[in-house]
């Protein structure tokens, strides 16, 4: 697969499917290597979907001793003009919606169309949990965690009840951490959640004039539904919707992916 040149970056990205382009922005530490990911959506079914791993994640390097959340979006600007895709809609998931906000404040020329799944606006919008935090616990603990807070229904009752499932959650979830705990990876990491943790478009939202929509889990602990809802009033015409899932709706309720698609083709 292929690299470009951009923002001074060698970055890896990924194209496939067919139709009109979908310029998805990815979540926190992602690397395109670990599957499933976007690159294996429905979305492919109705759009070319072009996706790529962020600065120090993935296979993209970066020696910088310190990122911004600007800088995030200045790359995907720089990838977007590298490609020759924009204008294009836009889909930004977790904190690929944090840098799609700063893109859409900077550069809205680039995008025709807005999707902002799973995330929050930091300031006065509520800002969605400090994962940074969770860097310092062993692994097994921040795995825990991290799945009680993915999908606030996966509680102690759960546990309980349904021990099969809740082992193999632990074990995927597991699977997918290991496979991104290379030194690199691990460092990269630490660096965007740095820059997350000073994430706030809440007061410049309204600057955003693109047709935009608004997707998100109702038992996500991640990015709370009130997060999103106060997204939606600072963005004049924004659509909100809501599916059957935590943070990870796109796969946990399969209307996801088809309303998503649809917003994107009207």
């Amino acid at each position: 697969m292929p690299f470009i040149e951009a923002n001074q970056l060698n970055v890896y990205y990924e194209k496939s499917g067919r139709g009109e382009t979908l310029f998805v922005i990815s979540g926190s530490g992602g690397d395109l290597r670990v599957k499933p990911n976007i690159m294996d959506s429905p979305l492919n079914q109705s759009f070319t979907v072009i996706s790529y791993d962020q600065r120090g994640l993935g296979q993209t390097r970066c020696d910088l001793p310190a990122y911004e959340m600007k800088d995030f979006a200045e790359d995907a600007a720089a990838i977007m003009e590298t490609l020759d895709i924009a204008p294009c809609s836009v889909l930004g998931i977790s904190f690929g919606g944090m840098v799609a906000q700063e893109l859409a404040i900077r550069y809205p020329e680039k995008i025709k169309k807005l999707g902002l799944a799973c995330t929050s606006s930091g300031g006065a919008g509520g800002s969605s949990y400090p994962l940074h935090e969770l860097q310092a616990l062993p692994l097994d603990e921040a795995i825990a965690k991290q799945i009680e807070i993915s999908d606030t229904r996966i509680n102690s009752e759960f546990k309980l009840n349904r021990p099969e499932i809740y082992g193999k959650i632990v074990a995927d979830t597991k699977k997918r951490s290991e496979a991104t705990r290379s030194p690199e990876s691990i460092q990269g990491n630490r660096k965007q959640m740095e820059a997350r943790k000073g994430h706030d478009t809440f007061d410049r939202l309204p600057l955003v004039k693109i047709p935009t929509a608004i997707f998100g889990g109702k038992y996500d602990g991640i990015s709370r539904p009130e997060n999103l809802k106060a997204l939606q009033k600072q963005i004049s015409g924004a659509t909100l919707e809501f599916f059957q899932g935590g943070h990870m709706f796109m796969i946990q309720d399969k209307h996801a992916a088809p309303r998503m698609a649809r917003f994107f083709l009207e």
